[in-house]
């Protein structure tokens, strides 16, 4: 999910001046636009030490995390926004990571492969796993290890206690915002801390 476009709709969700933690940040290239073109500032969480080392290129602040051992380095409500961005899909503990991220900031933004995305179902239909701008890896190579669907999202959401603000889809850098679980191949959410609760999509 490197496109521009993607990068910047995204980024649209984040509030000007925020402090974000951005996890699993790759390269660092959202936190970097983030801090160029809205002020915010913060902190990337990244495991891959050539993603750590261009972070330290970028000019972004990188801690080298393993995030399967959770959050418990960042205090309650510590940043405003907490991104987890093309991450979800790779971690064992999605719940708690979840719960995790709203824990630590007032706003959790998620982005992920829709595996409900129309062209997904066709190929699975045809007995094949879809190779996509999405998901381009193959099954056996995958670093992957969960699918889920932009409906999928929703219902966990809920089933937490999380309060959805926004939800919508991407599709080659367009916003997707009629039937995104069929339309869009990733699938966004915002999201706060409460037990109140939203249905989108």
């Amino acid at each position: 999910m490197s496109e521009r476009q993607d990068l910047e709709l995204i980024g649209a969700l984040v509030p000007a001046g925020s402090r974000v933690l951005d996890l699993g940040c790759g390269d660092g290239a959202l936190l970097e636009w983030l801090q160029r073109e809205k002020g915010c500032s913060g902190y990337g969480v990244e495991l891959a030490d050539d993603n750590v080392l261009r972070c330290v290129q970028r000019g972004v602040d990188v801690i080298q995390l393993d995030l399967e051992e959770g959050l418990a380095l960042f205090d309650d409500q510590s940043f405003d926004v907490v991104l987890q961005i093309n991450t979800l899909q790779a971690i064992r503990h999605t719940e708690r990571m979840l719960r995790e991220t709203a824990r630590v900031g007032r706003i959790g933004i998620v982005a992920f492969p829709n595996f409900a995305h129309w062209p997904n179902r066709l190929k699975v239909a045809a007995g094949r796993m879809p190779v996509t701008r999405a998901l381009p890896y193959e099954w056996h190579d995958t670093p992957n290890i969960r699918v889920g669907t932009f409906a999928d999202f929703g219902v966990l959401a809920r089933r937490l206690g999380l309060h959805v603000t926004d939800a919508f889809g991407l599709h080659e850098g367009q916003l997707v915002r009629l039937a995104p679980n069929w339309r869009a191949s990733v699938a966004v959410y915002r999201f706060e801390q409460g037990a109140q609760r939203q249905r989108l999509g």
